[in-house]
C-alpha cells in the first residue's frame, strides 16, 4: 500500500475528492451500499459487479466500504464489462493495478473467455492508474484511449496502445454485438462515452456522477453540461455513471438540472463582480438534492473557478 500523499498524487482528479468523504462519512457510506439496480454477480470490499443483461456487467465501485488504504480502493471508479462472440471488451482500468486485474479475472469467470480489449474514458488517474495491471504476460489486453488522453499520460507507464478516433464516433465489433464509442469533452478535454444498444446501456465516464456532486478540476463546464444533454438522446437506458450507483434517464435529466443550477449562479457572480471563491462558498444545493453527497463544503469552489476560466478563455 501507498502513503496518503502517495495515493493523492498517483490518482489526483476525482479520487482524491473522495478522501474528503471516507472518515466516518455516514451518508457517503450509504450511498456506496444503495440498491443495486442490475443483478449482482459479484461483490467485493472495493465494488460489486451488477449484470444488466446477458452480456453486460457494469462495476460499481464502493471505496467508502473500509478505511483509507484499505482493499476497498482498490477500484474507485465505476467501469463495465461488454462481451461478443469473439471478444470480451473491459471499461476502465481503475485505480490500482490490482483493480484492473481483478475485473479482467472477474471477466473470465464470468464469460468463460480471457478478455482482449480494455478502454478507458479519459485520463484521470483513478481510470487509469491500473493500466500496468492490464500488461502482464498473462493478460496482455490491448488498452485504447483517445490521442488527447494518451498525450496527457505522457510519463506514465505503459501508455494505451490504440488510439480511438477523436473526430467522429466509431464501433468496436466484438463479435454479434457492436459497441459505439463517442469521443465528447467537458470533464476533461478528451472523454469517451460506450453504448450498448442492445440492451440500451451508456457507460458515461465521469461526464455523469450520481449521488455526489461531480469534480471539476479539469472541466470546461459549458462543454460538460452540453455532453450530459447530449447523452439522454440514448432514452430510457441504463446509464453507468463513473462514480455512484447505476442510473436511468430520470436521474440524468436531474443531474444536468444540478449542473444548469451551477453554471446559472457563477455566472450571476461573475456579472455582479463577487468573488468566485465568495460566490462559491455561499451557493448551497437546489432543493431535491439535499441528501447528495458533498466532499467538501469548499468543494463548490472548484466548479465556479472552472466557470470563471472558462468565461475569462483561460
Amino acid at each position: 500500500m501507498v502513503s496518503r500523499r502517495g495515493f493523492l498524487g498517483t490518482l489526483g482528479g476525482c479520487a482524491a475528492h473522495l478522501l474528503w468523504m471516507s472518515a466516518g462519512a455516514g451518508a457517503a457510506r450509504r450511498l456506496f451500499a444503495a440498491r443495486p439496480l442490475g443483478c449482482v454477480a459479484r461483490t467485493e470490499l472495493w465494488a460489486r459487479i451488477e449484470e444488466v443483461d446477458p452480456g453486460v456487467w457494469a462495476v460499481v465501485s464502493t471505496p467508502l466500504a473500509g478505511p483509507r488504504g484499505s482493499d476497498s480502493w482498490r477500484t474507485v471508479c465505476n467501469g463495465g464489462i461488454i462481451a461478443g462472440r469473439s471478444d470480451v471488451l473491459l471499461l476502465e482500468a481503475f485505480a490500482t493495478p490490482d483493480g484492473a486485474r481483478w475485473l479482467a479475472q472477474a471477466a473470465e469467470q464470468l464469460t468463460g473467455r480471457r478478455p482482449s480489449l480494455a478502454l478507458v474514458t479519459h485520463f484521470h488517474g483513478d481510470h487509469t492508474t491500473g493500466i500496468p495491471g492490464y500488461a502482464t504476460d498473462a493478460l496482455r489486453i490491448s488498452v485504447r484511449s483517445t490521442a488527447t488522453t494518451r498525450n496527457l499520460l505522457q510519463g506514465k507507464e505503459p501508455l494505451p496502445d490504440a488510439v480511438i478516433p477523436e473526430a467522429e464516433a466509431s464501433e468496436i465489433d466484438l463479435g454479434g454485438r457492436v459497441v459505439k464509442v463517442t469521443p465528447r469533452s467537458g470533464h476533461t478535454p478528451s472523454d469517451v462515452t460506450v453504448e450498448v444498444s442492445d440492451p440500451r446501456v451508456v457507460f458515461c465516464g465521469d461526464l455523469v456522477w450520481n449521488g455526489m456532486f461531480p469534480n471539476y478540476r479539469d472541466a470546461t463546464p459549458s462543454k460538460k453540461a452540453a455532453s450530459v444533454g447530449a447523452l439522454l438522446s440514448a432514452g430510457d437506458a441504463v446509464y453507468v455513471p463513473g462514480h455512484g450507483g447505476l442510473a436511468r434517464r430520470s436521474d440524468v435529466e436531474r443531474y444536468l438540472t444540478l449542473l444548469d443550477d451551477v453554471g446559472e449562479k457563477a455566472q450571476a457572480a461573475i456579472a455582479a463582480g463577487t468573488p468566485l471563491d465568495q460566490a462559491a462558498d455561499a451557493y448551497q444545493l437546489p432543493a431535491g438534492f439535499r441528501e447528495w453527497v458533498m466532499f467538501s463544503p469548499t468543494y463548490f469552489r472548484v466548479a465556479f473557478q472552472a466557470w470563471g476560466r472558462e468565461l475569462s478563455g483561460k
